[in-house]
């Protein structure tokens, strides 16, 4: 097989197109990414009730989150490989549909396995629509504002954990949790109409070949984003996964209560999303282990100072600060592995991203259906640190980043 990258096709916005016509684009893809990661990561604060209602353990409700890692880790090479040459506004609105779709079968389902099969279709959707739709600003809007394009793209993870699963937690405690998928249903449909409306066709005239990801893998730079992004996402969701039965088992928090925690949690996440993206440029190494530094002490300190309302709170801000940064640190080391492939380097950030939240999801409850919330806590802590670990040796390697051609 041919090593030589294939560069995405980054053509410029179309001068006759209005700068807000534009922007509006922009917020539309946002805006699914929004849609993707609230559906993603709804069921965290539904998991109790989600379990309850079907009479099975904590654990075995975290499959709710295993299972779109692993099928969104598939997809997103698959997907894009496949759909490489199709109008790549056709293929966001086709995965746009499915996840609206996914969402109104997990509110009818009438048993834990249809529920699981609507979270295949978000698989599908996640591998999908990430790796299309993060490269995409370079053809939405004109070149001098393609940054500020991708950043307010990326807002979508953390504005996910800060409106989206409160509120749907919110809506839970008040409707049930069915309902809390069928309004998120809803919501992605409105998205779709927007999605249709503003985004302009966008032909792919150079798709991302197999051989681009293979070489990209054999490329140092590229192993190391893949360890960090694995520990860290790992210690991550392998812990926040199940924060919910650690907040009402040891802080005894209510369930109104527990919204208001994953609220600033979610704000915390926003402020550590735009905090991570200030310095990740320039500092992408040191940005990246801070971050994992503070999940290692925010996860390691919780069953200690976590045990009382406010020290409950305060990790909770820390460790949302900190994963915040996580998905920009992780796309960025990916991206400056290989400058001249943005998309193929969108495709290995989702897989990875997405395979290890679902790793994490199944051990953590594996462990927590065999332990407590308190040793998936430790356990998450002890793995940020080799993340931390990890970007040392990268540094001690003096390893570093190669120019766009």
């Amino acid at each position: 097989m041919s090593t030589a990258t294939t560069p995405a096709v980054q053509s410029p916005a179309s001068p006759d197109r209005s700068p807000f016509i534009s922007w509006l684009a922009v917020i539309s893809v946002m805006l699914g990414i929004f849609s993707i990661v609230t559906t993603e990561i709804l069921p965290i604060g539904l998991l109790t009730s989600i379990g309850s209602s079907f009479t099975i353990s904590d654990g075995m409700a975290g499959l709710l989150m295993t299972m779109p890692g692993f099928l969104a880790a598939v997809s997103a090479p698959v997907v894009t490989v496949a759909t490489g040459r199709i109008d790549r506004r056709v293929m966001l609105g086709v995965l746009i549909l499915l996840l609206s779709l996914a969402n109104f079968l997990a509110s009818a389902a009438s048993s834990y396995w249809l529920l699981l099969i609507s979270r295949v279709m978000v698989g599908v959707t996640i591998g999908g629509f990430w790796s299309i739709g993060a490269g995409l600003a370079g053809q939405l809007v004109p070149a001098k504002s393609v940054g500020r394009a991708t950043s307010v793209i990326f807002s979508a993870v953390p504005l996910g954990s800060v409106l989206g699963v409160p509120l749907g937690t919110f809506i839970g405690d008040i409707a049930g949790w069915r309902t809390a998928f069928l309004v998120m249903g809803g919501f992605t449909l409105a998205v779709l109409v927007l999605l249709l409306a503003v985004v302009p066709p966008l032909p792919s005239d150079q798709a991302t070949r197999l051989d681009v990801l293979g070489s990209m893998l054999r490329r140092v730079n590229t192993r190391f984003a893949l360890v960090m992004t694995f520990l860290v996402v790992l210690a991550h969701f392998g812990t926040y996964t199940y924060i919910t039965p650690f907040l009402e088992q040891l802080t005894h928090v209510g369930s109104g209560l527990l919204t208001v925690y994953l609220l600033v949690y979610g704000a915390a996440g926003m402020a550590g999303n735009f905090l991570g993206g200030s310095t990740v440029g320039r500092y992408p190494r040191s940005t990246f282990a801070t971050a994992a530094a503070l999940i290692a002490a925010a996860t390691l300190l919780l069953p200690v100072v976590g045990q009382s309302d406010a020290g409950a709170v305060a990790l909770l801000v820390v460790w949302g600060v900190a994963y915040g940064a996580v998905p920009v640190c992780s796309q960025t080391w990916f991206s400056k592995a290989a400058p001249d492939s943005p998309e193929a380097s969108s495709v290995l950030f989702t897989a990875s991203f997405q395979a290890t939240i679902s790793i994490g999801a199944l051990v953590g409850g594996a462990v927590l259906d065999r332990s407590s919330p308190s040793t998936v806590m430790v356990l998450g802590g002890l793995t940020a640190v080799f993340g931390v670990l990890a970007a040392w040796a990268h540094g001690a390697g003096r390893f570093t980043w190669p120019k766009a051609s």
